[in-house]
C-alpha cells in the first residue's frame, strides 16, 4: 500500500490486487496438477443505457503485456451491446486467473464513465459538455476518469492530471469570488489578470440574484456567465435561466453565453439544452455506474464449455453491410461482406496494436453518430 490509499502499479501488474478466491483456487489447481488451456470471454448481460462505449483497453494491454496469453478485443471506443463479447483471452488458466479482478476493474470502470459521457454528450445535441467531476473522484484515478470522459466525447476536462492532449476547462470557485470585497471586483481582477487564453466566464450566483450578477458581469466584459446555483436553492431552474437570458438580451448582451453547472444530470441536459450554451457535468460522469462485465470460460482444451446462462464456444461479432451486427461461432463462415469486430491486440504476450486515446475518441463519436442514424432508419421503417 502506498500513500493516499492507492496501490503501487507493480502490485497490480503482478496480480497482487485480486479477489482472494482466485489465489485460493489457484493454489489448489497447482497441487492437483490442473491447468487447462481456456478461452475467457468478457461480456455484459444488461446495459441500462441500451449500449456501452468500450474504454480501459489501454490498461488491459499493459496488464497482459509480457504474459503468455493472446487477447482479442473490440477496438477501444467501440459501441457494444448486451450479450456481445467485447474481449477474449486465450491461454492457460493459471496464467490468467489472478488477473481477472484487475481486468474487469479496468474495463468496468472506464467503460461506465465513457458510456455516461457519450450519453450526456448525445443529449446535449451539440452543446459542449465538460467533465467537472474532480472533487467526486479519488485523485489517484483522475487520469483514467478524465481519459474515459474524453473518449466519451466531452469537450474538455477540469483535472490538471488529465493525460496530455486533453484540453483543460474551468472558471472560478465561489471561494475565489468571496476572497474579494464584491463579486464585481473579483470579476474585474479575473478579466485583467487571468491568462489571455482563458475564457472570461464569470461565476454569477454567489451573493445575490443570478440575473443581477449576470448583468453586472456582462457590464465588466465576459464571454459567458456560469450559473452553479445549488440544487437546494434553485426552485425552477429553467425559469431562472430564462430570466437571465431575457435580461442579458434586453440589455444588449446577446453574445454572452450561459454555462450551467452544479449537480447537472443527464435529465437536466436534455431538459435545458435549448436555453443553455454549455454544461459542466460532475458526478453524473465521474461517478457513473460501472458496466457490469463478467469474464467466463467458454472453451476448455479446444472444446466448447460454459457455465449455465452463458453460450459456450469462442465467438466473433460481425458488422453486416446494412450496419447491423451478428454474433456467430468463431468457426462459422460470416455473412457476405461482413466485417469482424473482435481483433487481436496481444499475441503470445506481445502487443500487436497501439491504443490511441484520440483514435478511441474519434471511433466513439463516429459509432455514436452511426447508431443514431440506424435508429432514425428504424423509426422511418427503412430496415
Amino acid at each position: 500500500m502506498s500513500r493516499f490509499g492507492s496501490l503501487e502499479p507493480d502490485l497490480i501488474q503482478n496480480g497482487g490486487c485480486t479477489d482472494i478466491y482466485f489465489l485460493r483456487s489457484q493454489a489448489v489447481l497447482e497441487k492437483a496438477g490442473v491447468n487447462p488451456h481456456v478461452v475467457l470471454e468478457v461480456s455484459v448481460a444488461s446495459l441500462p443505457s441500451g449500449f456501452g462505449i468500450l474504454a480501459g483497453l489501454d490498461s488491459v494491454m499493459e496488464l497482459f503485456s509480457g504474459k503468455p496469453v493472446t487477447v482479442s478485443a473490440l477496438p477501444e471506443g467501440s459501441i457494444f451491446f448486451e450479450g456481445e463479447p467485447v474481449l477474449m483471452i486465450e491461454g492457460y488458466y493459471q496464467d490468467i486467473a489472478r488477473f481477472e479482478t484487475a481486468l474487469l476493474g479496468f474495463l468496468c470502470h472506464a467503460s461506465g464513465i465513457a458510456t455516461a459521457a457519450a450519453h450526456i454528450v448525445s443529449l446535449a445535441a451539440g452543446r459542449p459538455v465538460y467533465s467537472f467531476g474532480s472533487r467526486r473522484q479519488h485523485p489517484a484515478i483522475a487520469p483514467m476518469i478524465e481519459r474515459a470522459a474524453w473518449i466519451g466525447g466531452v469537450a474538455g476536462v477540469s483535472n490538471t492530471a488529465a493525460p496530455d492532449g486533453i484540453p483543460l476547462a474551468g472558471t472560478m470557485p465561489h471561494a475565489y469570488v468571496l476572497s474579494f470585497d464584491t463579486p464585481e471586483s473579483a470579476w474585474a481582477a479575473y478579466a485583467e489578470y487571468a491568462d489571455p487564453d482563458v475564457p472570461r466566464i464569470m461565476l454569477c450566483d454567489t451573493l445575490s440574484d443570478e440575473k443581477t450578477e449576470a448583468l453586472a458581469a456582462a457590464r465588466i466584459g465576459c464571454s459567458a456567465v456560469r450559473l452553479d446555483t445549488p440544487r437546494s436553492r434553485r426552485g425552477d431552474i429553467r425559469s431562472i435561466i430564462e430570466e437571465v437570458r431575457w435580461e442579458l438580451d434586453t440589455h444588449g448582451y446577446q453574445d454572452v453565453h450561459i454555462f450551467l453547472s452544479g449537480g447537472i444530470t443527464a435529465t437536466d441536459v436534455a431538459a435545458l439544452r435549448d436555453i443553455v450554451d454549455s454544461f459542466g457535468v460532475g458526478g453524473a460522469i465521474a461517478n457513473a455506474p460501472v458496466i457490469d462485465f463478467s469474464a467466463d470460460i467458454v472453451e476448455k482444451n479446444t472444446q466448447p464449455i460454459a457455465k449455465r446462462g452463458r453460450r459456450s464456444g469462442r465467438k466473433q461479432v460481425w458488422r453486416l453491410q446494412n450496419g447491423s451486427r451478428r454474433i456467430l461461432p468463431f468457426t462459422e463462415a460470416p455473412p457476405a461482406g461482413a466485417a469482424p469486430l473482435l481483433i487481436e491486440v496481444i499475441r503470445a504476450g506481445r502487443p500487436v496494436v497501439t491504443v490511441s486515446t484520440e483514435e478511441s475518441r474519434r471511433r466513439a463519436a463516429e459509432e455514436m453518430q452511426e447508431m443514431r442514424r440506424m435508429g432514425e432508419m428504424r423509426i422511418k421503417g427503412e430496415m
